[in-house]
């Protein structure tokens, strides 16, 4: 031990007094259980007993002698004072802990050993120092240091006393280690706990629940708890393979600008990265602000979200989605916590491919069966010979055809202007025919793009094109032993005409994407408003499937051609749309059903109800009240039966002028013409009428 060579007279109290002392500081220190107490109240208690301008302890690593941990206070002083890295050699902390006995510095002005730490401590203006080591039966810990302004501070008593004090702290010391300790080892092992049942949880839950978005709720929130994250979420990516849509999120603390309606980019956003690269992606705040694109970073950033783990959700090879955990605290997760959770998203993984088949497979078989029952009650409901109204001798002839017709199973071609009925028709053959228990499945073909009408008419596997996402069965297949009525037959694509025909002739064809034939058992009922024979002689119409189509053409006349029927009609939908509208409609006026019967309704029935409907809809009354008005203002332009294809493309032309260039809507030329749009569009197409920027050409 180094100490004082001088003597030192003490009176005969200075024991008790010592005693005393020590008595208070043990029972101080005694109350110390963590580093964190030790670090708040142990600087304010010693002052209580001894003098000091500085007071330093030190924990050190006993392999390498690193510093652990270092508490530093020097009273008075209102700045933080800062401690320098000092190496083992340049302190005197190194040989009292190497050789575990005090050393004492009577005057730092004057020492040699350690002129670093002398030109530190001339700045405080620290005179001595007494160094000690802090020693349990058990193990070396580290050092404690004090200091004074004066030199010659500390004789060999006042060493004794402070060994004393060292003593009993390292005591306490030892003890707030090994309650830390004992405390930590306790949360691992809870937190090794809470994960191994995490883990039996998850595969209790995932092997018992197949609806994919709550399976995908409690998976967030399980690991969002067990990991100790503030927000957790399974993102999945969309269809268009654009964006990510958030199926479950837990976030319990949130502010709002994160919700399972958030749509994050797959470019550029962490989400993304682990998508495509299959492999963990961890984000602290600053990455998140720089790499991200802001309407991603942005909601992030205003929840407070400062640190993440992005983890792919991979099975068989292929990246189903991605776990997202994150934190408000900048706190990156470790290696131990990226190794859990990829054993986890292994299972959740399986667990999203499982419910995302049970998925695929629920809806296609519902989709089946609402295919199946293709709109069957609306057909019975009133498409029955009741349903076709009038006594007219042009009516009569077409409904005696149908009769004859309809027990056979013979293709029918019905031809006929737009809004004639030709639907209805199609509907009483087949309710007149040996397959009125079987399906009536119907397919406009203008109303379809050309690019899907394929897929709709034969179906199409899995994978088949893009966006192909499941398999579809088509018009043709689900009209297998019932009748299948094509409307609109004169705008299949010239493409798609051979393979129609071989399904007519050979009743087998291929999905798409197939290989497999598949063979059906089809009545086929056809319609069209154009003229087939004439779109053969000009190569628009394959002159084959023309003849397969035209086995049984029944024409069907246009309301000009039976005015006869026109207030039978009238009677008829005024009763139809008074009862859906709960109004009491009993009679005609004389003078404006002469008008109606006058009127040339160029749209035909179709154009008729839609009047009467909107007859009914104004009617205050007991009366219809007609707004006839519009029959003399010439509202409805009449597109007539014209001979003349000049004529009538420049009625049409004429028509769209009027309507600045509008095909569609209430508006719209196809509205004033009494035309379905797609027709006005196809007779368009034909006569090479363009509408472009509101010009008409």
């Amino acid at each position: 031990m180094v100490t004082d060579a001088q003597a030192v007279q003490l009176s005969p109290d200075v024991p008790v007094r010592r005693y005393e002392d020590l008595l208070r500081a043990t029972t101080a220190i005694a109350g110390y259980r963590d580093i964190q107490t030790f670090r708040e109240r142990f600087a304010e208690e010693l002052q209580r007993f001894i003098a000091f301008d500085y007071v330093l302890v030190i924990l050190l690593d006993p392999a390498t002698q690193a510093v652990q941990w270092r508490m530093f206070h020097a009273p008075g002083r209102n700045e933080e004072v800062h401690v320098p890295d000092f190496q083992p050699h340049e302190t005197p902390t190194g040989w009292v802990y190497a050789n575990q006995v005090p050393i004492v510095i009577h005057d730092w002005h004057r020492e040699t050993r350690y002129p670093r730490m002398r030109e530190y401590f001339k700045q405080y203006d620290i005179r001595s120092s007494c160094v000690l080591p802090l020693t349990t039966v058990h193990r070396r810990l580290g050092v404690f240091a004090i200091g004074v302004s004066r030199p010659a501070a500390y004789s060999a008593e006042e060493v004794e006393f402070l060994s004393s004090v060292a003593n009993h702290l390292a005591l306490a010391l030892d003890n707030a280690l090994n309650l830390e300790s004992s405390r930590q080892a306790e949360a691992e092992l809870k937190d090794k706990n809470d994960r191994l049942e995490l883990v039996l949880d998850l595969t209790n839950r995932l092997v018992s629940n197949l609806e994919l978005r709550e399976l995908l709720r409690e998976v967030s929130g399980n690991v969002r708890r067990v990991m100790k994250c503030d927000a957790a979420a399974v993102a999945l990516p969309e269809p268009d393979g654009d964006c990510f849509g958030v199926y479950a999120l837990d976030f319990p603390d949130s502010k709002g600008f994160l919700t399972e309606d958030t749509r994050i980019p797959v470019e550029g956003s962490p989400l993304g990265a682990a998508f495509r690269s299959g492999k963990v992606e961890l984000r602290s705040r600053s990455q998140i602000q720089a790499d991200c694109p802001e309407a991603c970073s942005a909601s992030a950033l205003r929840e407070g979200l400062r640190s993440g783990c992005f983890l792919p959700l991979i099975s068989k090879d292929r990246v189903l989605g991605v776990l997202a955990l994150s934190r408000f605290a900048e706190e990156p997760f470790s290696q131990d916590d990226v190794d859990f959770l990829e054993q986890i998203v292994r299972q959740v993984a399986i667990a999203i491919e499982n419910a995302l088949a049970y998925k695929e497979i629920a809806e296609l078989k519902e989709k089946l069966a609402q295919e199946k029952l293709y709109l069957e009650d609306e057909i019975r409901g009133e498409m029955d010979f009741e349903g076709i109204v009038g006594q007219s001798s042009a009516l009569r002839h077409v409904l005696q055809m149908v009769e004859t017709v309809a027990a056979s199973d013979s293709t029918v071609l019905l031809l006929g202007e737009t809004g004639t009925g030709k639907e209805l028709i199609a509907r009483a053959i087949h309710d007149r025919s040996r397959r009125k228990d079987r399906t009536l499945v119907k397919m406009n073909c203008a109303a379809i793009p050309t690019g899907l009408l394929e897929s709709e008419l034969f179906g199409h596997e899995r994978g088949a094109f893009t966006g192909a996402i499941s398999q579809k069965i088509g018009r043709l297949e689900l009209a297998d032993r019932g009748t299948l009525f094509l409307d609109e037959v004169g705008d299949i694509p010239s493409e798609i005409q051979p393979k129609l025909l071989r399904a007519l002739q050979e009743r087998e064809f291929e999905r798409l994407g197939s290989t497999h034939t598949k063979r059906v058992d089809v009545r086929l009922v056809a319609a069209t408003n154009r003229d087939l024979q004439k779109m053969v002689e000009e190569k628009q119409f394959r002159s084959d499937l023309f003849y397969r189509l035209n086995v049984f053409p029944i024409r069907i006349p246009p309301l000009r051609e039976r005015p006869e029927d026109i207030p039978l009609l009238v009677h008829y939908f005024t009763q139809k749309h008074a009862r859906r509208m709960e109004k009491q409609i009993d009679g005609v006026p004389v003078t404006a059903m002469a008008k109606l019967t006058e009127w040339h309704w160029p749209g035909n029935i179709r154009e008729l109800e839609n009047f009467v409907e909107r007859a009914v809809i104004l009617t205050r009354g007991t009366t219809l009240q007609f707004p006839i008005e519009e029959l003399k203002n010439g509202a409805a332009h009449p597109l007539l039966v014209i001979k003349s294809s000049s004529s009538e493309r420049d009625e049409i032309v004429r028509i769209l002028r009027e309507a600045n260039g509008r095909v569609g809507g209430p508006d719209g030329a196809a509205t004033r013409l009494g035309l379905k749009r797609t027709t006005l569009i196809s007779r368009m197409k034909k006569l090479g009428i363009n509408v472009s920027a509101r010009q008409v050409s």
